[in-house]
C-alpha cells in the first residue's frame, strides 16, 4: 500500500461529507421555482471522475417516513457536483408519518425533465395513498421512463410498483411488505438493498443508509463512499439483534406483524385496482 499523504487526507475529507461546501448543489425554493446554490472551491486536487453533474430528486408526499428520505439525502448529496431537489405537488411543507415537516424545492411541474436519479420513500397510510394519486402516479411515470436510476427506500418501491416502474424487476422493500411486490409483477428479494439494472431498492428505513452508499460506490467508486461513510460515522451497534425477522424474538415478530395485516390487505387492493381487476 502507497503512503497516505496529506493530499490524500484532504481529498479523503472532502469526499467524507464536508461536500455540501466543496462542490454539491442545493435547489431551494425560491418565488417562481427553484433555485441552485453553488459552493465553490477548487476542485483541481480531486481526481476527476469524483466529481460529477446528477440531478437527484426525492418525492415527498404526505405522512412519508421522513428517515427514508434524510438518510439517503445525506448521502446522495455528498456526491461532488451533483444537484439534488426536494419534490412535491405544491412548494408547501410536506409532513411525515411522525409529523416532522420537510420544505420541497420544487414541484412536479418545475421538476427537470431528466433525472440522474429519483428516490420515493416510504410509509404507511400516506404510502397507500401517494400509489392511488393521480398526479404522483403521473410524475413518477414520467420522471421514471427517462431517469438513470430509478430508487425507493422501504414502501417505496410499492409506489414505483404502482406506478408501473417495477413489473419484470427484482426488488425489495419493509420486510412486512416485501412481498406484495408480486402482486404487481415484480420479483420480491429478501436483502437490505437490491439492484437490478437501473432500479435500486433499498429495505425498511434504515437501509436508506446502505442504499445511499451503494449508490455512491456506484456513481464514484469505494474510497468515495468509504469517506463520506466516516464523517457520518457509520458503524452501527444496535444494543439489541432483532432488526430483521429472521433475527428478532418470535413474539416481536407476531406483534409487528399483526399491525401490517389491514395495512397489506389495502396494497393488494389496491395492485387489483390497478391490474383491472374486480
Amino acid at each position: 500500500m502507497k503512503d497516505f499523504t496529506r493530499r490524500d487526507f484532504a481529498a479523503l475529507l472532502a469526499a467524507a461529507g464536508l461536500l455540501p461546501l466543496y462542490g454539491a448543489r442545493e435547489a431551494v425554493a425560491v418565488e417562481g421555482g427553484a433555485q441552485e446554490l453553488t459552493h465553490d472551491h477548487d476542485m483541481s486536487q480531486f481526481p476527476p471522475h469524483w466529481f460529477g453533474s446528477e440531478k437527484i430528486a426525492f418525492l415527498l408526499y404526505p405522512q412519508f417516513t421522513a428517515l427514508d428520505v434524510v438518510g439517503p439525502h445525506y448521502m446522495l448529496a455528498s456526491l461532488m457536483g451533483s444537484t439534488t431537489y426536494l419534490v412535491a405537488k405544491t412548494l408547501d411543507p410536506v409532513e411525515s408519518d411522525l409529523r416532522m415537516s420537510i420544505v420541497p424545492s420544487t414541484t412536479f411541474e418545475q421538476c427537470p425533465a431528466d433525472l440522474d436519479i429519483i428516490c420515493v420513500p416510504g410509509g404507511s397510510n400516506g404510502t397507500l395513498a401517494a400509489m392511488q394519486d393521480e398526479a404522483t402516479i403521473a410524475f413518477l411515470k414520467d420522471r421514471g421512463s427517462r431517469a438513470k436510476l430509478v430508487t425507493s427506500v422501504c414502501t417505496g418501491s410499492l409506489v414505483l410498483a404502482a406506478a408501473g416502474l417495477l413489473k419484470g424487476y427484482k426488488a425489495t422493500s419493509h420486510w412486512a411488505a416485501r412481498e406484495t411486490l408480486r402482486d404487481f409483477g415484480a420479483e420480491p428479494v429478501d436483502a437490505r438493498v437490491v439492484v437490478d439494472r437501473n432500479r435500486i431498492t433499498g429495505g425498511g428505513v434504515t437501509a436508506g443508509l446502505d442504499f445511499g452508499l451503494q449508490i455512491i460506490s456506484k456513481l464514484r467508486d469505494q474510497r468515495y463512499a468509504e469517506g463520506v461513510q466516516l464523517l457520518a460515522e457509520y458503524a452501527p451497534e444496535p444494543p439489541f439483534n432483532a432488526g430483521t425477522p429472521h433475527t428478532a424474538p418470535k413474539e416481536s415478530v407476531e406483534m409487528m406483524s399483526g399491525m401490517f395485516v389491514q395495512f397489506l390487505e389495502n396494497v393488494r387492493a389496491v395492485a387489483k385496482a390497478k391490474a383491472g381487476m374486480p
